[in-house]
């Protein structure tokens, strides 16, 4: 899925006097280890002409990260929605950078090699299904709102935000979401998160009917 880019970002607290990704030297900043928030700030501190020794890293989770955010044991925070929703609403977060400001992001349905090897027409059959209710989510928010809130117990008016900024539609894979996802893969073999570099290109799947 392409995502259009709004639903995670850097966030930092109403009064802090961060403004700008290059504000960001020398703070402490929170974020998820190997999680799609430690990319976006990799990526932003790229952007910025910053290093990552320029900052201080809090690889937290995110329910240590919330309790961080709210006593201000760190000056920033690279989320994820609802998480970043939550603490719109309930904190008066301000985000600094989505990640559309940034990079452009992505999301992946992910299957084991050996399955889609031997099942290629079932994967196909479930590409299709997940296409299908994409678009059925596109244009049903309250429904997939209150879904969402009932499965995970978050406050209702967070997961709306959450939803109504979200992108449900599934595309195949192209060209530019391979390149960015090799992007991704770079940075995190650079960081030593990875044990050895990755060719996102091998890793696609690709099937034509009858194959």
């Amino acid at each position: 899925m392409k995502s259009d880019g709004n639903t995670q970002a850097i966030i930092v607290p109403k009064d802090s006097p961060i403004k700008t990704l290059a504000d960001l030297k020398g703070k402490r900043v929170a974020f998820g280890k190997g999680s799609s928030a430690h990319n976006l700030l990799v990526a932003s501190l790229e952007k910025a002409g910053l290093s990552w020794s320029d900052i201080t890293p809090a690889p937290l989770a995110p329910a240590d990260a919330t309790a961080a955010f709210v006593k201000g044991s760190v000056d920033a925070w690279s989320i994820w929605d609802p998480y970043l929703a939550l603490a719109e609403l309930k904190e008066n977060a301000r985000v600094i950078a989505f990640d559309k400001d940034v990079h452009k992001p992505n999301a992946f349905y992910i299957a084991g090699s050996d399955f889609v090897d031997k099942y290629p027409s079932l994967v196909a059959k479930l590409n299709a299904a997940f296409a299908s209710d994409g678009v059925w989510a596109d244009s049903h928010h309250e429904e997939v709102a209150k879904a969402q809130a009932a499965a995970t117990g978050v406050d209702i008016e967070a997961i709306r935000r959450f939803v109504a900024r979200s992108n449900y539609r599934v595309v195949p894979l192209d060209a530019e979401v391979v390149r960015n996802q090799q992007a991704v893969a770079d940075r995190f073999a650079k960081l030593g998160l990875i044990p050895k570099p990755v060719n996102v290109s091998d890793i696609v799947w690709k099937w034509t009917p009858g194959s």
